[in-house]
């Protein structure tokens, strides 16, 4: 769920400077079954659970927005591309305050256990997709701020995207461990 509500906040942001899409594409909804894409969210991961792979990989199908319907190209741009990441970390913090002020309560072990798997599952999305590599939203971000003559640079750097991507994903994701155990014990006040 915390995919689809990434995906919708998109829709949602594109909507709000001006780009109907996702509305017209039946795609605004939490009805996760819209949001499926066959095989990032259905064969990677069960390829990669049934292979024992040390991490789980997948995602959702991307909310559509055309940014030539945006009122304001260059910043609705990046503010579509903000809103996925800012409604995963705003998961975090509500259930990381939640997981927060009940630590002393005594609850069942289990809530618990899926109160912090949801700060983290999100706190992952949100800081992986801040990453500038394309088609992740930092990319997005990223190629918003700079100026008009990066476009053949942007050009060049789509093509390897998917290299890139997997490159990091496998050499250098590792490296983004500390920042989530640092944001997991800032908004839950537990060590991660």
């Amino acid at each position: 769920m915390s995919i689809v509500i990434h995906e919708v906040s998109h829709g949602f942001m594109a909507e709000y400077f001006g780009d109907d899409t996702a509305r017209n594409e039946g795609r605004l909804t939490l009805n996760p079954l819209k949001h499926l894409d066959i095989f990032g969210s259905i064969i990677l991961p069960a390829f990669l659970v049934l292979t024992n792979s040390p991490f789980l990989f997948g995602w959702a199908k991307p909310v559509p927005y055309n940014p030539n319907n945006l009122t304001n190209r260059r910043f609705g741009t990046m503010a579509v591309a903000a809103a996925g990441v800012l409604a995963n970390f705003l998961i975090a913090i509500i259930f990381g305050i939640i997981l927060r002020f009940t630590v002393s309560l005594e609850f069942p072990a289990g809530f618990y256990f899926i109160t912090s798997a949801i700060v983290i599952v999100n706190l992952v999305l949100g800081i992986f997709n801040l990453v500038p590599i394309p088609p992740l939203d930092g990319s997005k971000i990223l190629f918003s701020l700079l100026p008009e003559k990066a476009f053949s640079f942007i050009i060049v750097y789509e093509q390897y995207s998917l290299i890139l991507l997997l490159v990091f994903i496998v050499f250098f994701s590792d490296y983004l461990y500390p920042i989530l155990a640092f944001l997991f014990k800032l908004i839950t006040g537990l060590a991660f």
